[in-house]
């Protein structure tokens, strides 16, 4: 799948429907291949909310989907799909360029994404601060 000059490797997809349909992911991270004109996946696991943010490189962009499970003010249980764009400032400014344009494409293709978050900094990131956008 091509698109704005992007193509997302079909693994992608497939790695995002496991995540909506199973238990057994509840993160699929993503990353640009070395030349940054294809979205590849980078893992898929079952991570607490502390090791996805461990996971994230300090100085390089990544693409996020995450299971966000938390409990609603009435004790209602609640899991939401989460689509993170990590952009440290840090990054150097061609992979922040080409980032910013592949995620448009890669959104494009998720569907049921209930909570879009751009984090520049993992205090942005923090389980409060997810669970008050998805609220």
């Amino acid at each position: 799948m091509s698109s704005r000059g992007t193509t997302v490797d079909d693994s992608c997809l497939s790695a995002f429907q496991e995540l909506r349909s199973k238990r057994e992911i509840n993160t699929v991270i993503y990353r640009l291949n070395e030349p940054l004109d294809t979205v590849v996946v980078e893992s898929e696991a079952n991570l607490t909310h502390e090791e996805m943010l461990e996971s994230l490189p300090a100085n390089e962009p990544r693409f996020v989907a995450y299971a966000l499970c938390f409990a609603t003010a009435d004790g209602a249980r609640r899991s939401d799909l989460v689509m993170i764009f990590w952009i440290p400032d840090g990054a150097l400014p061609a992979h922040k360029l080409a980032y910013s344009s592949a995620y448009g494409v890669l959104r494009d293709l998720f569907d049921g994404i209930q909570v879009d978050v751009r984090a520049t900094t993992l205090s942005d990131l923090a389980y409060n601060e997810l669970v008050s956008q998805a609220v």
